[in-house]
Order: structure tokens, then C-alpha cells, then sequence
């Protein structure tokens, strides 16, 4: 395990370095990353949707099917090969996850799937998760429950709920919107800023959450911005028992998206980065590339053209439950996210929609390996170019 003066993180009896690695679709988080992460003895995730991309044989039978049941099969088949890929590359060490989105219709089918292919946890976001405890029926002694929430007022409510089913959550994720990549916590793009999210006051609002509802307290762990040990340090100051960190994982040489993908978020500038309405009906974050700067000059048009009679999902694949182009929501963006993030993913530079966080990468735009991404956040050593 990679030395730090860090406190571990002890979850479900496993000592485990600080770091969750963020679930990242589509496909950019799946096997390779994932089992790279827990092996350095961290926890590594996959995020559960479109996994098929990277199984040819599955993605062929999506393409250009009508029928809902033999896409959401394929999908299922995907998600546990890429678990079973995981362990294995993991051999023991660490934990692997597998993040499923709140907002995805299929999202109970992920978790279950999730738990009989040997996940060791689920994080759920997008959405309050809070029927999460059901979903795990049968695993309660062999899947960690992970909540991905942003304000306290949403902690509270999601401890209230499971605690009437008998359960408490084994460590929650508490993302801040103003820094994160793709879906963002808040529920419209002019709360980003709003400094509830802020770590050092929702800490302490939730330490405060733990003592009223009389709970021990539960790992917090948050999640956007976080680039170095100094800024981890920071948030351990404040009562964090970890941290999560997308971005600076999807660009290392294990990552599990084309170097295309790669190679955009390493080079893109802080003006390249913008925040806009995705179709999910959530802000999201992501950098400025051809596709998406078309998209944007035209939304307002497209958004006030969206209506119900016209609507339909452009795929068939009806992959969230709500969907501004498959529901004619106009206050939703109005395009299919599920191809967008595909191209992306095989690095299509013209088609693709690229998610991003905010902040700067700790090696700047040079790719490095996890082990050296780990190595460097942990101990605020810089490794040496090969």
C-alpha cells in the first residue's frame, strides 16, 4: 500500500486508502481503472451506465433495437463482466464500487446487479437515494451503501428515512457543485455558487446532523475540486475521512476512455470548461468542444420548441427516467446523452460531450499512471517522467 501520513479510511472492517476514485460514465470509469484504483489499495469504481460500449458483441445487439429488454439485458451483462474484470485485476486489494445514478430509469436493476456480481459497494447520486437499502436485499453484510448528496438538509433527510428501515449509510459523499464534472448537486445552475455547499460549513452542519439524530458518526468524504495533499489536508481539517476525485483519474494511462478522451480534458483551459443544462434536468460541467459549443447555440431554440406531443427518446433506449428530449421538457437540455457521452468515450472529438471538473489536473497536461496519481496525492511526492 502506498505510504501516507494520512489517517486510513476503515470501512466495513477494511483498512483502505482515503481515496474513492469517482464513478465516471459513460465507460470512462469500467474495469481497467477501477481494478488499477482498489489494487494500490483505494476504492475504485465503476459507473454502471452504457457499459456495453466496450463489449462489441453487446453493443452490436443495442444498435438500432426497438426492443427496451434486450438493450437492458445487454447493459446488465456488461456491468457484471466489468465487475468480474475489476476483482480480478484487484486481486484482494482494496474495494471496488459501482456507481449508479439515481436518475437512470434501470437504476434498481444496477444495483442489484451490482450486488450478485460481487460488487463490495454501491454510491449512488443524482437524485436522493432513498430507497437505496432496498436494493440491497440479501447483501446487507456484503455491500457497502455510499449516498452521494451536497447540502445538509438532504444528509438529514436520507439519515431520517433509513434509519426508519433499520440501517445507516457506511459513508457518505458530499459534492460540491461549483467544482465537480458532469452531473452537479444542485438543482439549478444559479445555486452552484451558493455557499451551503461549501465543505468547511456542511461538515460541521452534519457533525451536528449525527448528534441530533443521536448516530455515530459516518465517514464524510467530499468530493470536487480536490487536486493535492494540500487540498485534501484542508478537508481533513475540517472532519473528512476521505476524499473522492474524478477528473485526474480519467486521464491516467489506466483510464478506460480512448486517449482522445484523454488528451481533451489534460489541455482544456479554465475557459474551456462550462456549465450548462443536461438533458437529466441537472446542471453538469464539461469542456467546451465542437459538439457541444453547436449545442449551445442553438439550445435556447431547441428548449423553447420542447413540448410532450413531440417528444421521443432519439434511441430507443429510454435510459433515464426523465429525460428532456424524450419528455419535452423545456427546462431540460434537449439532446440524446447517452450518444453524446458514447462518442466521447471512443474519442470522437466532433460528436463527443467531454465531462470535466473545474480544477486544474496535479500533473498539468502530462498523462501518468494511477499508481503515481495515487502516490502523488497521498504523500505530495512528484514522481519523475519515465
Amino acid at each position: 500500500m502506498i505510504k501516507t501520513e494520512l489517517p486510513l479510511l476503515q470501512l466495513r472492517h477494511r483498512q483502505l486508502l482515503p481515496i474513492i476514485q469517482g464513478g465516471m460514465g459513460v465507460g470512462i470509469s469500467a474495469h481497467s481503472l477501477a481494478g488499477a484504483v482498489a489494487r494500490e489499495g483505494a476504492i475504485g469504481t465503476i459507473a454502471s451506465v452504457g457499459l456495453a460500449i466496450h463489449h462489441p458483441d453487446l453493443y452490436a445487439k443495442t444498435q438500432r433495437c426497438k426492443d427496451r429488454s434486450i438493450i437492458d439485458q445487454a447493459n446488465l451483462e456488461a456491468l457484471d463482466r466489468e465487475i468480474v474484470a475489476a476483482r480480478s485485476l484487484a486481486a484482494g486489494q482494496g474495494m471496488i464500487a459501482v456507481n449508479v445514478m439515481k436518475a437512470v430509469d434501470r437504476y434498481p436493476e444496477h444495483a442489484r446487479q451490482a450486488c450478485e456480481s460481487g460488487a463490495d459497494a454501491i454510491i449512488m447520486g443524482a437524485g436522493l437515494p432513498f430507497d437505496m437499502p432496498d436494493l440491497i436485499k440479501g447483501y446487507e453484510d456484503k455491500v457497502a451503501l455510499i449516498p452521494i448528496l451536497s447540502e445538509e438538509r438532504g444528509v438529514r433527510a436520507v439519515l431520517k428515512r433509513w434509519m426508519r428501515k433499520g440501517i445507516l449509510p457506511d459513508a457518505i459523499v458530499l459534492e460540491h457543485p461549483r467544482y465537480a464534472g458532469g452531473h452537479l448537486g444542485a438543482p439549478n445552475p444559479q445555486d452552484i455558487n451558493n455557499p451551503r455547499f461549501d465543505f468547511k460549513r456542511i461538515l460541521v452542519e452534519i457533525v451536528n446532523v449525527f448528534e441530533s439524530l443521536k448516530i455515530d458518526p459516518i465517514p464524510l468524504i467530499p468530493a470536487g475540486g480536490i487536486n493535492s495533499l494540500e487540498r485534501i489536508k484542508e478537508v481533513f481539517a475540517m472532519g473528512a475521512s476521505a476524499v473522492q476525485i474524478g477528473t485526474p483519474f480519467a486521464v491516467t494511462r489506466e483510464g478506460d476512455a480512448h486517449i482522445n478522451f484523454k488528451n481533451i480534458l489534460l489541455k482544456a483551459k479554465p475557459e474551456d470548461i462550462v456549465t450548462f443544462m443536461s438533458t437529466a434536468g441537472l446542471p453538469a460541467r464539461a469542456v467546451l468542444t465542437p459538439w457541444l459549443k453547436k449545442y449551445l447555440q442553438r439550445e435556447e431554440k431547441a428548449r423553447e420548441r420542447a413540448t410532450p406531443e413531440r417528444a421521443k427518446c432519439a434511441i430507443w433506449a429510454e435510459c433515464l427516467t426523465h429525460c428532456g428530449l424524450k419528455d419535452g421538457t423545456p427546462e431540460a437540455g434537449q439532446f440524446c446523452i447517452l450518444t453524446q457521452l458514447e462518442q466521447a468515450v471512443i474519442g470522437n472529438v466532433e460528436r463527443g460531450l467531454f465531462f470535466r471538473g473545474s480544477e486544474a489536473l496535479p500533473f498539468g497536461e502530462e498523462m501518468r499512471s494511477v499508481h503515481e496519481t495515487l502516490t502523488y496525492l497521498l504523500s505530495g511526492q512528484m514522481p519523475k517522467l519515465a
